[in-house]
């Protein structure tokens, strides 16, 4: 009988408004170390936790496609943009499921102190491992977490920053003209 196991994939989810070279490390960095055969990248339509993007959806998908496409066992996709509206980290993981063994979900750990607030965190908490990559100023607080693994990253470089300061340095050069062009306001 013919093995008919699914690929195991991490998911890294986010806005991606701007993506910058942060997001590229942490790409580059996971595919490196985990234990995967895809790492699936996520951009969401909108964050379950904001009222707004400044890139409209397509426009952060197109980066996304732009940086990622080309490197190796990582795929961009757009479940979370079809849906048109905010969609759950739970909902999917459990879509990806279908098709994958999603082992890992990778967070900034900015995200650890509301962890507890996502839809469903008991059943992601005993069905995925948690990939915490540092981010400066926020603690790694595990308590409360099964299973989890630490990436460290140490440039601090953010999207919310970028676009307060509108400071194109940490982005790369494939899309920095067209995130220039939404910073100045000239969205599409």
């Amino acid at each position: 009988m013919v093995n008919q196991s699914k690929p195991t994939v991490a998911i890294f989810g986010g806005s991606f408004d701007p993506p910058h070279k942060g997001h590229q490390q942490i790409v580059e960095k996971a595919v490196e170390n985990l234990d995967i055969d895809r790492l699936l990248l996520v951009p969401a339509y909108l964050n379950p936790f904001k009222r707004s993007s400044l890139a409209s959806a397509s426009k952060r998908l197109e980066w996304c496609h732009c940086l990622f496409d080309t490197v190796e066992n990582v795929m961009v996709d757009d479940y979370e943009i079809k849906q048109g509206k905010s969609t759950s980290t739970s909902q999917s993981v459990k879509y990806f499921n279908q098709m994958f063994d999603v082992k890992y979900l990778i967070i900034g750990s900015d995200n650890l102190s509301k962890l507890h607030q996502w839809h469903e965190f008991e059943w992601l908490n005993t069905h995925i491992t948690w990939v915490i990559i540092t981010r400066n100023t926020y603690p790694i607080k595990v308590t409360g977490l099964n299973k989890w693994k630490v990436l460290t990253l140490d440039t601090p470089i953010s999207s919310t920053k970028i676009r307060s300061t509108k400071s194109l340095d940490n982005i790369d050069n494939k899309i920095k003209e067209s995130v220039k062009e939404i910073l100045k306001g000239n969205n599409e």
